[in-house]
């Protein structure tokens, strides 16, 4: 079996929708799988920041051991050099022995995984100088957590925002990590109150999808040409 994490269902549902012989018998888990190109496939909704992610994945490896986790989602750019849409393998957090980039349209580079949602032009930049290309909130955690129980893992990010795309609104109205949700009703204050926000938040949900389209589509020429 092949495990393939996202912290949250926005993320993963393009590739969800390539998965064949779907089975959500243990959707109250955040656990669903499949088929796809003859590989049984389990999917896991990590949720975003240290606590969630630790707590799920725990269990998850507890009762089920893949013989390849492929850490998968979504990653903030540290500079402009990269674009959304565009797929991040993670060197530093890869250990399976793959030659992902031969297999796929991605770039090779480092992957920093932050306490928090970065945005600010300045905090982009502090991590960049320590020579990461992307930041998330998970990914370390869940290579400690593979690395502890045996798990060879790949690391893929989709390029979400990037700082001449950033957030279109300050990161707590966006996702609140202690609720693992969109606040909805400061959400829409803030648009409200900021009717120029409205067009940056359009543009932001462009670059979502795109990012969700190409990881699917990563993932699964992955799982169709790679030698897993």
């Amino acid at each position: 079996m092949i495990a393939v994490t996202f912290a949250l269902p926005n993320e993963s549902s393009a590739f969800l929708a390539l998965l064949q012989d779907p089975d959500r018998g243990r959707v109250a888990a955040q656990i669903l799988s499949g088929t796809r190109h003859g590989h049984a496939v389990t999917v896991l909704h990590t949720g975003v920041g240290k606590e969630t992610t630790q707590a799920r994945l725990g269990e998850f490896l507890r009762t089920d051991t893949p013989a390849l986790l492929i850490s998968a989602g979504f990653a903030g750019a540290l500079h402009d050099r990269w674009q959304a849409g565009e797929i991040l393998f993670a060197e530093n957090f890869s250990t399976a022995n793959l030659d992902v980039a031969a297999q796929i349209d991605c770039r090779t580079g480092k992957l920093a995984t932050a306490p928090e949602m970065v945005d600010a032009a300045a905090e982009r930049a502090v991590l960049a100088a320590e020579g990461a290309d992307a930041v998330d909130m998970e990914t370390e955690f869940i290579a400690a957590a593979c690395a502890a129980a045996g798990v060879p893992m790949i690391s893929l990010r989709a390029i979400s925002d990037t700082p001449g795309a950033p957030f279109p609104a300050p990161p707590h109205v966006l996702f609140d990590v202690k609720r693992q949700r969109t606040p909805f009703l400061p959400l829409f204050q803030h648009l409200l109150l900021r009717p120029a926000a409205i067009g940056r938040f359009v543009s932001f949900a462009r670059q979502i999808s795109s990012a969700r389209q190409s990881l699917a589509q990563a993932l699964d020429t992955l799982l169709r040409t790679g030698p897993l």
